[in-house]
């Protein structure tokens, strides 16, 4: 695909609901908040676009945003959940408005979820199924036509927790640029803009790679007519959505971008800083998306779309490959992690991003810095941005970066439904010197060698549920075969002897067929939602996350989205001897 063009909408995937489950018990895992309600393409967009179902006490009710995608049903109210699990807290004033009138235990035992245990497990084909309904690959050509790839392929997939799923990925090929790129993007108040943002990012990366010769030449066939250079070749699971009504908005937005990037050259040949242009294609794009909705459109659906997107957020890691030069650029919470064997056969990782929240010292101080020092117990307030958000960098949120007067004007002017929503209206509290959020990213530059094997793009539902260690050994393992010629670890836990046995047992089920996923990012996934404290995968529990109603997969664990890039350590190896 040249251009942002029509993608063709499917309906999404997701796990089965049981009726009558017996649920395991929570692991302690944190969870964000859910999706935002859903309106059908046969329903008219201005009575459904801010639909005022509210759910799991979030800001992003507040905002009224809701996401248009493939999947093509509105979504019911679920459980009251934990403000500590939520990816935005709401504001005191309107908590209540959010929760359920029975307590927790009453509306569980009301709806018979977890009253009486019955024994219901999927059977392995079904855990199969649902696992690799999203899973998608892709083999580099081991010549394409320029260069030798050091990329030899990557494993892709995604696991729903939020109905619609509002975690994105994209991978696709530079043509007229050495590279790959590959990303994942972790929407929250809703898909709309973590799906903008996977749409649009690598055009943007893509144009800024671009020497002023090719850009001449791709405004040149613009203005006559002709047919355009193709710049991206993607690699995109037959779900994945490309919307087909912003198109000619988007592709508007990226022309008036390449068109400044040509006035601003002087036409001298100069070589691309690929960290600045990372750095530029980011910033850009969250401009665009802001430019966007305060200009609006007159059709009345596209209006509504730029409204969506710039009120919600995602974040975005986003790695380009070029030769041996490793290049992530980081916004928010989503991690790169790189897989390195040691000369002993050992995994070892290394995090070539750092997150964007209240953890990072560096970022908390970031922010205090640039805002008054009287500001300095609010701008940070119970670990979240104003005491609302999780991540401290993020597309879209335009409620975290634009004035008061600017949010009044945009909401009066704007369609009725958002007028009248007093939801939208909500400012967060001790907003002040506003914008307090980012979307420039953080860029790692990483020089491939040749004991580097493979790179783990994954959103924090992975990183929830797993240390990085650990995922690097399962995929280390995984891609090597090594698997079953490692002890059995049993960490500190005293295990029986019949404990024990039913281990080897596994193990020596397991041999005949050496690995049931062909996909990588497969095999991370059932790992993260199945293992056991052994460290193995325990198909009863698997079986029973799998299983669990929407209501309450979102209590358990949030999206899960990987991409697992694999390197070819033979022509690693060849770029550093030719040097």
């Amino acid at each position: 695909m040249d251009w942002p063009v029509p993608g063709r909408a499917s309906a999404g995937v997701g796990a089965p609901a049981a009726s009558t489950v017996a649920l395991p018990l929570p692991r302690g895992i944190p969870v964000r908040s859910s999706s935002l309600p859903l309106f059908s393409d046969a329903m008219p967009a201005p009575t459904q676009l801010f639909f005022p179902l509210i759910r799991n006490c979030e800001l992003s009710r507040i905002y009224g945003t809701a996401c248009y995608c493939h999947h093509k049903h509105l979504c019911c109210s679920p459980p009251y959940i934990p403000q500590s699990r939520l990816r935005y807290t709401p504001h005191p004033t309107y908590a209540t408005f959010y929760r359920p009138k029975e307590s927790w235990w009453q509306y569980t035992q009301g709806r018979r979820y977890a009253s009486t245990p019955q024994k219901f497990y999927l059977t392995p084909p079904q855990v199969n199924s649902i696992l690799k309904a999203n899973e998608y690959s892709f083999k580099v050509p081991e010549f394409d036509g320029k260069n030798v790839s050091s990329v030899l392929g990557f494993d892709s997939n995604q696991l729903p927790a939020n109905a619609p799923i509002e975690d994105r990925r994209s991978a696709a090929t530079c043509l007229q640029t050495r590279g790959m790129l590959l990303g994942v993007f972790d929407g929250h108040a809703g898909c709309a803009c973590s799906q903008a943002v996977s749409e649009r990012l690598f055009y943007y990366i893509a144009v800024s790679l671009l020497p002023h010769e090719t850009l001449l030449e791709i405004e040149n066939a613009v203005e006559s007519g002709r047919a355009l250079l193709p710049i991206l070749q993607w690699h995109k699971h037959p779900n994945d959505y490309f919307s087909k009504e912003a198109s000619k908005l988007y592709f508007n937005s990226l022309r008036t971008y390449w068109q400044e990037l040509i006035d601003l050259n002087t036409g001298e040949s100069t070589e691309i800083d690929v960290k600045e242009a990372l750095i530029n294609a980011f910033k850009r794009l969250d401009n665009d998306i802001s430019l966007e909705a305060q200009v609006g459109d007159p059709n009345s659906f596209l209006n509504y779309l730029v409204l969506r997107v710039a009120f919600s957020g995602a974040t975005a890691c986003v790695a380009h490959v070029d030769g041996v030069d490793l290049h992530v650029a980081n916004t928010g919470d989503s991690r790169a992690m790189l897989g390195v064997q040691e000369e002993d056969g050992s995994w070892s990782a290394v995090t070539l991003s750092n997150d964007h929240n209240a953890q990072n010292e560096r970022e908390v101080e970031r922010l205090k810095l640039e805002h008054p020092k009287n500001e300095a117990k609010s701008v940070v307030k119970q670990d979240r941005l104003l005491g609302l958000l999780m991540p401290f960098r993020a597309f879209g949120d335009v409620k975290f970066k634009w004035s008061i007067d600017l949010q009044k004007r945009v909401i009066e002017s704007g369609p009725d439904q958002l007028n009248d929503n007093e939801y939208t209206k909500f400012i967060p509290p001790n907003y002040y010197t506003p914008p307090y959020l980012t979307a420039e990213p953080e860029v790692t530059y990483h020089r491939l060698r040749p004991q580097d094997k493979f790179l783990v793009l994954a959103t924090d539902g992975l990183w929830e549920t797993m240390h990085r260690q650990d995922v690097v050994r399962i995929v280390g393992e995984y891609l090597t075969g090594m698997h079953h010629q490692q002890p059995i670890a049993v960490g500190g836990y005293k295990v029986t002897l019949g404990q024990m046995h039913g281990l080897l047992t596994e193990r020596r089920a397991k041999m005949s067929s050496v690995f049931e996923d062909q996909n990588a990012a497969t095999h991370l996934i059932r790992h993260a939602v199945g293992n056991n404290e052994f460290g193995a995968v325990d198909h009863e529990r698997l079986s029973k996350m799998l299983s669990l109603p929407e209501e309450l997969a979102r209590m358990y664990r949030d999206d899960i989205t990987i991409t697992v890039v694999q390197f070819n350590s033979h022509v690693v190896g060849a770029y550093q001897n030719q040097e």
